[in-house]
């Protein structure tokens, strides 16, 4: 069994057949995580999770690029009271160039969800572009999550896994020279996943989605020399110790 630890079918790509494409990964053994990105699709992505009895988990926040929208704290806790939420995420910083302006109010934004997220016990799932010097300022060993999407150097990966964080990969893999990286992450600090509906990986085109994430343990299985099913237990094993699901 597969889990996709981040997941966006609470994403407007999906509106017309999540439920759909959910059925079809949970008939191929996938389960998956779906990660909000403001107060609205961490809803929609408890909702779509409280329709299934397994298998479905939901994360809420606020994502960076958003956090001038302000954060209300309270919403969120409403939404916590759900028993299928399992992270607070996707939270964190992001200094692309059309973002760079606002990040003191993306560091206060994710100050606070860092402090929600100690108060309800849960893990967190990191954004992080172009950000790593700050992220790894604020974060410390404290705190339990992974920095999803990983793209940093290895200098940067060993400072978040001495801190006892794991690192997510996803089909960026395909994309960016991350081989050494994830032959050098220690196996119980891996997590895949896909962040569909982005980032498809090869050989596949267009919508990206949850049963894709074979292709990511597929690669990440040879570049470990291991075999497919070692990389799918071990990453689900990781998953579930996580999540605690």
């Amino acid at each position: 069994m597969f889990i996709d630890t981040h997941a966006h079918l609470n994403f407007s790509a999906f509106r017309e057949d999540a439920d759909q494409v959910i059925r079809r990964s949970l008939d191929n053994d996938v389960w998956l995580i779906n990660a909000g990105s403001q107060y609205s699709s961490s809803k929609r992505a408890v909702e779509i999770a409280e329709r299934y009895k397994e298998g479905v988990y939901a994360a809420i926040g606020l994502h960076p690029i958003y956090a001038q929208d302000g954060f209300d704290v309270e919403k969120y806790k409403e939404l916590a009271k759900s028993k299928k939420v399992v992270a607070v995420g996707e939270i964190g910083l992001d200094y692309k160039e059309e973002y760079v302006s606002f990040k003191e109010k993306q560091k206060e934004v994710f100050l606070k969800q860092l402090d929600l997220a100690k108060e309800l016990n849960l893990p967190i799932i990191f954004h992080c572009r172009m950000a790593h010097q700050d992220l790894l300022k604020i974060i410390n060993s404290e705190l339990r999550g992974v920095i999803h999407c990983f793209t940093g150097t290895w200098e940067q990966a060993q400072k978040y896994l001495d801190m006892g964080f794991y690192l997510g990969f996803n089909g960026i893999i395909f994309k960016t020279a991350l081989d050494e990286i994830i032959k050098k992450t220690p196996l119980g600090r891996i997590l895949i996943e896909t962040d569909c509906p982005f980032l498809t990986p090869p050989p596949k085109q267009g919508r990206n989605e949850p049963i894709y994430v074979k292709y990511v343990a597929e690669k990440i299985a040879k570049l470990k020399g291991l075999s497919h099913g070692e990389i799918v237990q071990i990453t689900t094993k990781n998953a579930r110790q996580l999540f605690d699901i």
